[in-house]
Parts: structure tokens; C-alpha cells; sequence
């Protein structure tokens, strides 16, 4: 299987734009690679993104970030309070918030949500990233759900075991407010995990997977 690695500007840090539509997708999506990340690389600077957390949630997107990213060379965290399931009605809105986020520095790759994600705040945040980020590695991230809109990725990131377990507890610890919902499991997010990881001969029998539109070999 074909490898790369990210290519890191010498004596700087990779940066990362990581994008979620809710308070947990992030973590759901691409929370593994990013342990793996801020434990393998030398310097990682982090923003991290929510559009749709508000209250309580919001509350937990930020504790949940503070403690993903503990090991960043620096995190900036950007919290949104636009109405769950209601993203595209709000579309200038959510336009002028991925502007002013373009303002900031430039960065190495950005991780958002699968294009044809079934979910309407989902796929509005990935065409939005799209728009904004027109010359960047983008690796959109998959979540699984009861639409069942999975399909075949194109690029991997292996996780180690101690890294899928730690993701699993991070997410059962920091979002309480989803544990009553019948698709908030365990068991469903190391599953994913273990198939993708078979999919690509992980060593630890653990990755996630992203889909990858465009880049330069």
C-alpha cells in the first residue's frame, strides 16, 4: 500500500484545521489520528473548530478539546452556537463564520466531514470547506450513522490499540449527553475502526479512514 507523509515546512510546526459540524464529530471521525499525531510528530498546532454547540454542548466541545489536545504545540479552540440540524437555512450566516476563519494562519491540512455525508450539517460544512480552502490537503473523515452513508475510503491513518481505547473512553467521558442514544456505542466505534484497520494491514488492526479528493504526489 502506497505511503505518505505529511509534508512539514522545516523548523515549523504542522498545522492542522480540524472542522465539525457537532461537539463530538471531530473526535468520532478523526479523534485517533490526532492522538497519533500529537504522540508521533515533533510539533502540531491545532485549530479546532465546532459550528453547532450551544449550552451544554458547547460546554462539552470545549472541556473535550482541552483535553484531546493537550500534547499541541498550540490549540485555539472556535466554538459556533448555529442551530443543530438546522445549518443549511443559516447558510450566509455559516458562510461569514468559515470567512473570518480563513483569516487566520494557513494551514498543512484540514480535516472536515465526508462531501456526501447524509447529514444536512455535515455535508454543508464540507462543501463550505471546499469553498474556502481551495489549495489544501483535505481529508474528509466518515461518522458512522443510522442512514448507513458509509462507503470506501481512499487513505488511512493507523491508530494504535492504546490509542483507539483511549478515544473510545475520551468520548463515553466528555459527552454525557449523547450516552442515552442508541448509536452513541462503544462497541460501534471500535468496530469501524477495526475494519478500516483491516482494510489497510494496520499493524494494531485499528485505523480510521478518509476520503481524499485531490492531492499532489
Amino acid at each position: 500500500m502506497l505511503r505518505l507523509q505529511p509534508q512539514v515546512r522545516r523548523g515549523s510546526p504542522l498545522r492542522l484545521l480540524c472542522i465539525g459540524a457537532h461537539s463530538d464529530d471531530l473526535e468520532i471521525g478523526c479523534g485517533g489520528a490526532i492522538l497519533n499525531w500529537l504522540d508521533s510528530l515533533p510539533a502540531i498546532e491545532v485549530t479546532w473548530v465546532v459550528l453547532s454547540a450551544c449550552a451544554e454542548r458547547g460546554v462539552e466541545a470545549r472541556r473535550s478539546a482541552g483535553a484531546l489536545l493537550r500534547r499541541a504545540a498550540q490549540s485555539r479552540v472556535v466554538i459556533g452556537e448555529f442551530r443543530d440540524g438546522f445549518l443549511p437555512a443559516q447558510y450566509a450566516e455559516v458562510k461569514t463564520f468559515f470567512e473570518k476563519l480563513k483569516l487566520g494562519d494557513e494551514p498543512d491540512i484540514v480535516l472536515t466531514h465526508w462531501l456526501y455525508d447524509r447529514h444536512q450539517d455535515h455535508r454543508l460544512a464540507a462543501e463550505l470547506t471546499w469553498n474556502t480552502w481551495r489549495n489544501h490537503l483535505i481529508l474528509e473523515y466518515e461518522i458512522p450513522k443510522y442512514e448507513g452513508d458509509l462507503t470506501q475510503p481512499n487513505a488511512y491513518v493507523p491508530v494504535s490499540e492504546q490509542f483507539a481505547r483511549r478515544k473510545v473512553a475520551h468520548l463515553e467521558r466528555h459527552f454525557a449527553s449523547q450516552r442515552g442514544k442508541d448509536w452513541f456505542m462503544a462497541d460501534s466505534f471500535l468496530a469501524l475502526m477495526r475494519l478500516r484497520g483491516m482494510e489497510c494491514r494496520s499493524a494494531s488492526g485499528l485505523a480510521e479512514a478518509f476520503h481524499v479528493r485531490k492531492f499532489v504526489f
